[in-house]
């Protein structure tokens, strides 16, 4: 791991400052962008409940998943986000 190892020699990686791109900059396929956009539109995916397995007595169930399609967009366009769990609680907020 590259924090363990920087922990250990002491060393500080510095985090890269955030570059914020357009909709209309956006490609199919890629990710990891970072944009201002406004919420258009919001709706709650309703999710598939899973089955119980068999579990350790210790272990907690996990809680489902929550998904939102949310229509966004800026200035040059709109797109179609799909939020998960905290993105999600937010876009509602």
């Amino acid at each position: 791991m590259a924090t363990a190892t920087a922990a250990a020699t002491g060393q500080v990686t510095a985090k890269r400052k955030p570059v914020f791109v357009k909709v209309e900059d956006l490609k199919p396929g890629t990710g990891g962008h970072t944009l201002i956009v406004k919420v258009v539109e919001a709706t709650p995916v309703k999710t598939a409940q899973r089955p119980n397995r068999a579990r350790s007595l210790m272990s907690r169930p996990a809680p489902p998943a929550r998904i939102a399609e949310c229509l966004v967009g800026d200035e040059t366009g709109t797109i179609i986000f799909t939020a998960r769990n905290e993105q999600g609680t937010i876009i509602f907020l």
